[in-house]
């Protein structure tokens, strides 16, 4: 058995911690992945697909937004059109 004040001190080159750590990375990034799901080979497929789905989402929100904004538009100048109409009187004299 070592002393206590050797206990706790370990050496090796370090080329071997890097590559240590390396593994741990990627065991981890592997246990990550596979936790939700993604873990299998057809993961990168999933992921292009959740890609393009939110692509999608987007130019469908930013369409309805721009549909809505131009309804909300041509509303305010039609109630503008039509009181208008009314202040000056169009229409054939009477």
């Amino acid at each position: 058995m070592l002393p206590d004040d050797k206990a706790a001190v370990v050496t090796m080159p370090r080329a071997a911690l890097e590559a240590m750590l390396e593994d741990a990375a990627e065991r981890g990034a592997k246990k990550a992945l596979a936790t939700v799901g993604l873990g299998d080979e057809e993961a990168p497929e999933h992921i292009r697909g959740l890609r393009d789905l939110f692509a999608m989402y987007r130019v469908v929100r930013n369409g309805a937004l721009k549909q809505i904004g131009q309804g909300i538009a041509l509303v305010l100048i039609g109630a503008l059109v039509l009181f208008v109409s009314t202040k000056i009187q169009l229409g054939p004299p009477k």
